[in-house]
């Protein structure tokens, strides 16, 4: 642990202007982003009297080893510059807002030619309009089966519709008027298009116009003594209210605000969010994060940031509704307005149905928490108690605070592949999992270790002497820059002599390396006769089990993922010059390689991107691929005509 007192800088040194300053440890590595109206007192106030400091916050100056600071010219500039480093380089100290779960939306893919109606997950694409969240994807399907019988809009897949276009037959829902059979010419794309706009229209709370609406069809047919066509109509707007119905009204029908609540103990924030359209609620979201070194107008400003900040202009409400404001809620209601392109207000409710609303939410927030820490209850102990186990058991120097594990797969020496995890005070990083295609082809799993084991670390030397070579350089950081306090591979001692062979050649003493053998979970050491027992019960065994069975799903998901690759290889992907676009467009023009084979040089050049001399190529490729091979007699090693 550093000594703040070692890199605080001179307060002359500081600058008085708005900006934005980085945390980092000894690695390099940002560990806190943060922005100030003026960078001078902001930074002095981190070099104080640390007892009068946040814990989480003397955790972080005692990690990190510099400080820098860049300066913008105004409060704006300085909000964007912070959220992009954050989703730069997710800093270890910030607050990270993620889902507790993957909330399903109601998304419409408006950036096609006929849009369709469909459930969705994950992260956003361009040119599609979603609706939600909501909390189960049951519930969009069954809003989605009501709405169809007004707005007929496709949901099929791009196979289903491509299919339905060649046999000129409509699906099922084609034939019950719940889609209008764009793929067979009921309707044109304009039109189709126009359904899914309306439909848009009405998700997005514009919701009483299109009832008026079929209510005036309804009483003009019923005048024309068109009964049928009024009974339609009649069910069609019962259709929509119970739609309607799914959504409390909670606010007036022109408010469209998000409601914010936070609920926070000494180590831990909840936070719920309810997306209210049209007066309506119409989704709920909620995170549990462990706290970082920010107060709680930080935390709050931060939130905003990470939430609307890849949600683009149609996730931005005109109202956002928080439980205090943040000290640079000026400038964070412009850059809100100028994401959204127009006005947006952020505010707490004094009084009223808004105040009721947040009341409601806060209360979610708070029973949400309560859930977390009676399910987690005693994880942050556990894991610190697993880390402290492992220091005394492996008699190492500090916690092994980043733990990398690396495993082989491979099915007799076929598609050799390597994995490496890395765990993080006790927990998955995803984002620095890697993949290793093993190159020498073998199925001796310790030379394939070896050569896993000298590719990551001869990445961590490239890094080491870049960042030697430019001390100033405050580039993100190269793959692999990060030195782990401890290397866990699959296996017993050989394995880890392996291993601890790449290490040694690349002049790598710094590493612990072990290995943890499956039948009796030993935990190998180099150099000694005998395995490590560890208890039965011991913590630190529990997340040695956990970090190497997590290596050994990743090694062996990439190998099936090479494998099934490998068994669906195409005539097609040995020609040269003929890219994967270019055999798509080749297939969809001929249906299969057999009729590629068969087609002429001249109709070949009639796929769009295909010359004369790539026609040529592939004909004789296909051509050759075809011709009958000779026949060998194994006896006489003569070959056969």
């Amino acid at each position: 642990m550093a000594d703040p007192s070692t890199y605080r800088p001179r307060p002359g040194e500081i600058p008085v202007e708005p900006g934005v300053y980085r945390f980092r440890d000894v690695h390099g590595r940002v560990i806190y982003v943060g922005k100030a109206k003026s960078l001078r007192p902001r930074l002095s106030s981190y070099f104080q009297d640390p007892s009068a400091l946040h814990p989480r916050t003397r955790s972080m100056l005692s990690t990190g080893a510099s400080v820098e600071w860049t300066v913008v010219r105004n409060e704006v500039e300085a909000l964007q510059l912070e959220y992009s480093w954050i989703k730069e380089f997710d800093p270890r100290f910030n607050v990270k807002y993620r889902d507790d779960k993957s909330y399903p939306y109601l998304a419409v893919t408006m950036g096609e030619d006929y849009p369709r109606a469909q459930v969705m997950r994950g992260s956003k694409r361009a040119g599609t309009r979603y609706f939600g969240p909501y909390t189960h994807a049951w519930a969009i399907r069954e809003t989605l089966d009501q709405l169809l019988r007004v707005f007929p809009l496709r949901t099929c897949s791009k196979g289903v519709f491509v299919r339905a276009g060649q046999v000129g037959r409509p699906c099922l829902l084609g034939y019950i008027d719940k889609c209008s059979a764009p793929c067979v010419g009921k309707v044109d794309d304009a039109e189709h298009r126009r359904i899914a706009e309306d439909f848009c229209d009405f998700m997005a709370g514009n919701t009483t116009r299109f009832v008026k609406r079929l209510e005036t069809r309804m009483r003009e047919a019923s005048e024309e003594l068109d009964f049928e066509t009024a009974a339609r109509l009649r069910d069609d707007i019962g259709a929509l209210r119970r739609a309607l119905e799914r959504s409390a009204v909670v606010l007036p029908d022109a408010t469209d605000a998000d409601v914010f609540a936070l609920a926070e103990d000494e180590l831990e924030v909840a936070v719920q969010v309810f997306h209210v359209r049209g007066g309506r609620v119409r989704g709920q979201r909620g995170w549990v994060s462990e706290k970082g070194a920010e107060g709680s107008e930080e935390i709050v400003e931060h939130l905003l940031q990470q939430v609307y900040g890849s949600e683009g202009a149609e996730g931005v409400p005109r109202e956002v509704l928080v439980p205090l404001l943040p000290s640079g809620v000026d400038d964070l209601a412009l850059w809100l307005s100028e994401l959204r392109g127009s006005g947006v207000r952020v505010r707490v409710p004094q009084r009223g149905d808004k105040r009721a609303l947040m009341d409601t939410v806060a209360r979610n927030a708070q029973q949400a928490l309560a859930r977390h820490k009676v399910a987690r209850s005693g994880d942050l102990t556990v894991r610190g108690q697993a880390l402290q186990s492992l220091q005394e058991e492996l008699e190492l120097e500090d916690a092994p605070l980043r733990i990398e594990s690396f495993d082989v797969s491979h099915v007799q020496g076929t598609n050799v592949v390597g994995s490496m995890v890395v765990f993080e005070d006790g927990l998955a990083r995803k984002s620095e999992y890697r993949r290793f295609i093993v190159r020498q082809g073998t199925s001796d799993d310790t030379a394939a270790m070896h050569e896993v084991l000298t590719r990551r670390f001869r990445h961590l030397r490239a890094s080491e002497e870049r960042s030697a070579g430019h001390p100033d350089e405050d580039d993100k950081p190269a793959k692999f820059a990060y030195p782990p306090n401890l290397v866990v591979v699959d296996g017993g001692l050989p394995q880890v002599n392996a291993a601890q062979s790449a290490l040694l050649d690349l002049g790598v003493s710094d590493v612990v390396v072990i290995g943890l053998a499956k039948r009796l979970e030993e935990v190998w050491v180099p150099g000694q006769e005998f395995p490590v027992i560890l208890p039965r019960a011991s913590e630190g065994l529990y997340l040695l089990q956990r970090v190497r069975d997590e290596a050994h799903r990743f090694a062996v998901a990439f190998h099936r993922q090479r494998r099934s690759k490998a068994m669906t290889h195409s005539a097609l992907d040995d020609i040269a010059g003929l890219g994967p676009a270019r055999r798509q467009q080749l297939l969809a023009r001929f249906g299969s390689v057999k009729r590629v084979r068969a087609a002429t040089v001249e109709e070949l050049q009639q796929v769009s991107g295909i010359g004369p001399g790539l026609a040529q190529t592939i004909a004789k490729a296909l051509r050759e691929e075809t011709q009958p091979r000779p026949t060998i007699n194994v006896s006489t090693g003569e070959v056969a005509d």
